[in-house]
């Protein structure tokens, strides 16, 4: 019955999809996602209003004597108000007007000035002259057929699936750009569930969407937490990704004032110079040449060594050990470069960082994980002050794990994240007495310091889990050779009764060869 459930929410997601994109005719990806998800949450926030609406009306019991037009009456719930004529009902009856775009933008407005947390976050985009009335107007026909904000969706977090789903479908049709605002969903509940946020402050200071964050209230939600046992920081320098991120914490009703956004980005214009996190997650663009590095010789953050003008990676690693408390805790996506690089003195950072005891676990990543790249791409997990396991190094090349979804993606089953998330917790709590963890040939292995320093503290982890040994099938080599002999025997002859045939075929038309 759950399985049939599932399924069916599934095909709903998908169905809207393909009714938007159709819809989409010839505007541009990047920015029709704000105009469909802009609309989504129109719908979501006016479902939700309304049905708190309706209690304030029918007044009873502690709603009794309520004003039903009274915007404090909402904030209590942690429901948006939302004005007579910014309401779904009220847009959908104009849907057919030519000037519904302007209306839309106009509703935004009213919107934002009855709710402080939304000011400067919606999109204003419905009014421009490339999205034509029809398109819109079938987009708030198609959006107007499913309920997103009441308590039953809420319950089934209809719009929590619809909102990602759209995300990753934007970001496939975006190619390289969607990973700007986007980390696919599978590699972000991995970060997580190595990482486990119950409680304290997470920070991602190139929070794009808001991924990192919303894989957090997951997890605790499915651990029995509290929600506000987190609070989440971030900073982003796109500002139409940063409103999409905004946006995408405030369905989930999750706090994000601590999201900011400058065009200078963290390196130049660190928006939150004094926080210390109990947790960084973070998929930061790779390999960045112009990061501007030049302008940061002496930063503070660079405790390690001042990182490459030429390449951000290194500065991205120090930035996250810079903001960790004193028991903080790291896990972010990197290139593999980073593992062996030792251009521009990165070799010396990474073996100061390795040295320091702060590198706890590095799993390889298959390829084709990514919507934005091919670079492959590995993820390091820090640990400022390690209380088991020190000295060590976990490695774990997850390379063959995961699925294909089609020809260019790949993603992690819920059994890979398990796999490898439970083989890094079973490491950290293996004792002499209770040993939960061994080494596996090919997939995982246990470092010592010293053994990565005869490495040249080079990180990659196919020099330490080594290659799986393949299992004897029981025959003996000799016969193997006699067969495939054979087998090849057979297959020249053929070969050769195939090529007359075709000879002959062709000087039948005339071709000689």
């Amino acid at each position: 019955m759950a399985k049939q459930k599932e399924n069916q929410e599934e095909s709903l997601e998908k169905k809207l999809w393909k009714t938007a994109d159709k819809l989409r005719k010839n505007i541009d990806a990047a920015e029709y996602k704000h105009v469909v998800l802009g609309l989504i949450f129109l719908k979501y926030i006016s479902d939700a209003f309304e049905e708190h609406y309706q209690l304030l009306v029918e007044g009873k019991g502690k709603y009794a004597g309520a004003d039903p037009e009274d915007p404090d009456e909402y904030g209590a719930e942690n429901v948006f108000f939302v004005p007579e004529k910014a309401r779904w009902s009220h847009i959908q009856s104009m849907a057919k007007n030519p000037g519904i775009g302007k209306l839309i933008d106009d509703a935004m407005d009213l919107i934002e000035a009855d709710n402080a947390t939304l000011k400067g976050i919606l999109p204003k985009v419905f009014g421009r002259q490339n999205l034509d009335a029809q398109t819109l107007g079938g987009l708030i026909d198609t959006i107007g057929t499913i309920t997103l904000g009441d308590s039953m969706s809420k319950s089934q977090d209809v719009l929590g699936r619809v909102y990602e789903y759209f995300l990753g479908q934007f970001a496939l049709s975006e190619g390289q750009k969607g990973g700007q605002f986007y980390t696919p969903e599978s590699i972000v509940k991995l970060l997580v569930e190595m990482l486990e946020p119950y409680k304290g402050r997470v920070y991602d200071p190139c929070c794009g969407s808001g991924g990192m964050f919303v894989q957090s209230e997951k997890f605790i939600q499915n651990h029995q937490g509290r929600l506000d046992d987190i609070s989440v920081y971030g900073q982003e320098s796109n500002q139409t990704t940063y409103r999409l991120c905004r946006m995408n914490l405030a369905i989930r009703g999750i706090d994000g004032s601590n999201i900011k956004w400058n065009t200078e980005g963290s390196f130049l214009n660190n928006a939150h110079k004094d926080l210390k996190a109990d947790f960084i997650i973070a998929n930061p663009p790779f390999n960045v040449s112009d990061w501007s590095g030049e302008l940061l010789n002496d930063d503070a953050r660079w405790q390690y060594g001042t990182p490459p003008t030429g390449n951000a990676n290194f500065g991205w690693v120090q930035h996250f050990l810079y903001h960790l408390a004193p028991n903080g805790k790291a896990g972010f996506v990197l290139s593999n470069g980073s593992l062996s690089s030792n251009t521009g003195g990165e070799g010396d950072i990474r073996r100061k960082i390795v040295e320091a005891d702060l590198v706890e676990c590095i799993v390889m990543l298959p390829k084709a994980l990514f919507f934005n790249t091919g670079i492959p791409a590995c993820l390091w997990f820090l640990h400022r002050n390690k209380q088991k396991r020190n000295g060590e190094v976990l490695f774990i090349d997850a390379s063959e794990l995961g699925m294909m979804i089609d020809r260019k993606n790949r993603i992690f089953e819920d059994k890979d994240v398990k796999l490898v998330a439970d083989t890094y917790h079973n490491w950290l709590s293996s004792t002499s007495s209770d040993a939960k963890y061994e080494d596996i040939k090919g997939f995982c292995k246990s470092a010592s310091l010293a053994e990565i320093e005869k490495h040249k503290f080079v990180l990659t982890p196919g020099r330490y889990v080594g290659i799986e040994d393949e299992e004897d099938d029981g025959i003996p080599f000799e016969e193997k050779i006699e067969k495939l002999t054979s087998t090849l025997r057979d297959q020249m002859t053929q070969s050769q009764i195939l090529d007359k045939e075709i000879k002959e075929q062709l000087a039948k038309m005339g071709i000689n060869l």
